[in-house]
């Protein structure tokens, strides 16, 4: 692994079942990520993704990018444009900085309403699972 390598990308189905399964998972049982009627009253067109959520699957992509070997050591996101049931949350990531088996991963995921998420990963990853 190299500064500047690419990691495959993951495409996400944002569905309604993942933010509300989501949410509770998270016991974030805030209206706005289970209750389309409420959402709207509150200014958003639906329901929509909990951080927690994304962080979620901002450290599958990774672990699932570098295999079972990776250690998560720091996940350091921001959000962006909201995730909304029916698109697709395209995730990408590119490798930063590599110290030892230490490795950063600056990644974006993206919807059609613009970067969701930014940020890096830090993690550890085992000889084995990098070469």
């Amino acid at each position: 692994m190299n500064v500047g390598d690419t990691l495959a990308p993951l495409e996400i189905p944002v569905t309604r079942t993942l933010i509300v399964a989501g949410a509770i998972a998270s016991r974030d049982y805030q209206d706005v990520h289970h209750d389309a009627s409420l959402a709207r009253e509150k200014g958003s067109p639906d329901i929509f993704m909990n951080i927690l959520t994304t962080n979620g699957l901002v450290g599958r992509y990774i672990t699932d990018r570098l295999g079972p070997g990776t250690v998560l050591r720091k996940v350091a996101i921001r959000l962006g444009a909201p995730n909304y049931p029916g698109d697709t949350m395209v995730l990408t990531g590119t490798v930063a900085a590599v110290d030892g088996d230490r490795v950063e991963i600056r990644v974006i995921g993206a919807n059609s309403l613009g970067h969701h998420v930014t940020g890096t990963v830090t993690a550890t990853v085992t000889a084995e699972v990098a070469a």
